[in-house]
């Protein structure tokens, strides 16, 4: 016979204990929910005003310093990422061919603008021959008249009055030679003074590109900057300098989130070399006119019967509104970026309204070189006009 246990009467039965796996999945439905909920406020709200890539890297400038004359290397003033300033020397070639190609040049000048000047005298003194022979064609017609009325009284016979006539056409013919003779010579230097005058503009030309010729045996930077790609070579690219100050990003959108992009939409630019931390603040300068696919040296070929389509990527040109964060933490050439757009001005345009007014880069250098070589003529010039003849020929001759 089997035992049953029983309980006691008027006892109370315990309920089964509550699984809490069924609690957790409960809890952990609720909470989906809720991040979802959560989710989709912040995208309608503020989410979807925002596109972003991590394929973006940074770009900039790189100026080439290549040779403009022909000479042998005999220093290198830097070296890979060494900072340089405008105007410090990079690279002197041998100057001993051009030093005396200007020295020569100077001199052709110096012997051109004393020759001008002989011109300008050739002037003065064909000007004083004329009236000499004017002078002289005046007295022989005085004396000719004078006879002719002697002759009519008999006073003198007619050979005499025949000599007086013979000079009086001497003279005239004297006087027209003289006239020719300073007219021939006034046309060489009519309307000029010695510097503007064809021949010393000449000499004064061949003196500028012996000038530019020596200063070019010295390569100077034509930007601040950091040397980069330094291969000294004849006849090829000597180093490039980079300007980190003015680096930009070329971010590579998908075409699907261009859709609300807009030129001036400001971006906030994070590189990885920082970290998320550090936020470079920057808007977009240019939309892309093309893929880089459209512009590759070997374009995809897509007309073919197992076509794929593929999403295209434009780049987007992305500049740096705070020069001094570059300053503090500056980047390099080809660093990845994460860049992230703000969609919620949409006022800009799409493609750019109006032709650049300023160039876009450019370095005054070389421009200093040129006016140093006006400065050097205009003291040739000035050491070979003497000072009593130099307020003289500050006017053409009359």
């Amino acid at each position: 016979m089997s035992q049953e246990t029983t309980a006691p009467a008027g006892a109370v039965v315990a309920p089964p204990p509550k699984s809490r796996r069924g609690l957790f999945l409960k809890l952990l439905v609720v909470v989906l929910i809720l991040a979802a909920i959560a989710w989709t406020i912040w995208y309608f709200v503020d989410g979807r005003w925002y596109e972003d890539t991590d394929d973006a890297y940074v770009n900039g400038n790189v100026v080439q310093i290549t040779p403009q004359v022909a000479g042998t290397v005999t220093s290198i003033g830097a070296d890979d990422g060494d900072l340089v300033h405008q105007g410090d020397v990079l690279v002197k070639l041998d100057p001993s061919d051009a030093e005396v190609a200007l020295e020569s040049a100077r001199a052709n000048l110096a012997n051109t603008v004393r020759r001008v000047r002989g011109l300008y005298n050739n002037v003065t003194s064909a000007q004083a021959d004329v009236s000499v022979r004017q002078t002289a064609v005046d007295r022989a017609r005085q004396d000719y008249n004078r006879r002719r009325d002697l002759a009519k009284s008999g006073a003198i016979s007619a050979e005499e009055l025949s000599h007086a006539a013979d000079t009086l056409t001497s003279a005239e013919s004297s006087l027209s030679s003289a006239r020719q003779a300073y007219s021939s010579s006034k046309v060489l230097v009519d309307d000029t003074v010695v510097a503007s005058h064809p021949d010393v503009r000449a000499a004064a030309a061949r003196l500028r590109s012996a000038y530019l010729d020596d200063v070019r045996a010295t390569l100077v930077a034509p930007v601040d900057g950091y040397v980069a790609k330094r291969g000294v070579q004849v006849g090829a690219a000597l180093m490039a300098v980079v300007p980190l100050h003015e680096v930009w990003i070329d971010a590579n959108f998908k075409e699907t989130q261009l859709t609300h992009m807009r030129i001036g939409q400001p971006v906030d630019v994070t590189a990885d070399v920082y970290g998320g931390n550090t936020v470079y603040k920057a808007k977009i300068r240019s939309l892309g006119i093309g893929s880089g696919s459209a512009f590759s040296i070997l374009p995809a070929q897509n007309a073919t019967g197992n076509w794929i389509k593929i999403v295209q990527r434009v780049p987007v040109r992305v500049v740096f509104t705070d020069p001094k964060q570059l300053e503090d933490k500056p980047l390099r050439l080809g660093l990845s970026t994460k860049v992230t757009v703000s969609l919620h001005d949409q006022s800009g345009a799409l493609l750019a309204k109006q032709a650049p007014t300023k160039p876009e880069f450019s370095t005054p250098i070389y421009d200093k070189q040129l006016a140093d070589a006006d400065k050097d003529i205009a003291r040739v010039i000035h050491e070979n006009v003497s000072a009593g003849e130099g307020a003289e020929q500050q006017h053409a001759p009359k």
